[in-house]
């Protein structure tokens, strides 16, 4: 297995992304305004991959008799949803950042941020080759550094997901203030 191989595919798909961006800019002559339906597409197809990112690997996690597959996949697609559709949604903005969209665009950086630190912590805890924690792999003076990163971990799971919820409540309001005010433009 290749070692951080979500985040290679990750960025290769943000590429194909930023290329599609390019190729729009290019041929309007303009950033593409978020209400545009380039900016809708983007942002939305973003914003469901982040909703995957939060709920399916949290599910699978949650459900340890569920045949999903492996643990350690579906923490590599959870990254990478976490990447690709934050990059999405950062196209969408159409790098304004005001009010609440810029509220929810701030959240959106902080937990990606967050996101490669629990990357970082995650993998100083030993794992087996299906993602499983192993406290046999590691040696008598090696205990106390994995004591202190499962602690670590769980300060960051206290501060992560309640980011994360503030997330996609400032999501879901902006989605709703825009499709209010589309209806009363209608």
């Amino acid at each position: 297995m290749l070692r951080g191989k979500e985040l290679i595919l990750s960025f290769v798909a943000c590429v194909f992304i930023a290329a599609s961006y390019g190729v729009v800019v290019l041929a309007t002559h303009q950033t593409p305004a978020a209400s545009s339906f380039y900016g809708h597409l983007v942002g939305i197809f973003g914003f469901l991959l982040m909703l995957m990112t939060e709920t399916l690997y949290s599910l699978r996690k949650r459900s340890r008799s569920a045949r999903w597959g492996r643990m350690v996949e579906w923490l590599q697609f959870h990254i990478f949803t976490g990447i690709v559709g934050p990059f999405m949604v950062l196209l969408h903005s159409s790098w304004k950042f005001n009010g609440l969209a810029g509220v929810t665009m701030l959240l959106t950086v902080v937990i990606v941020f967050s996101g490669f630190i629990g990357r970082y912590i995650y993998t100083r805890i030993p794992r087996t080759a299906d993602g499983i924690e192993d406290p046999g792999l590691v040696g008598q003076m090696q205990a106390s550094a994995l004591a202190n990163a499962r602690r670590l971990l769980a300060l960051w799971h206290t501060i992560h997901i309640p980011i994360g919820m503030a997330l996609f409540v400032a999501a879901f309001v902006h989605m709703l203030g825009a499709l209010y005010y589309v209806a009363l433009l209608w």
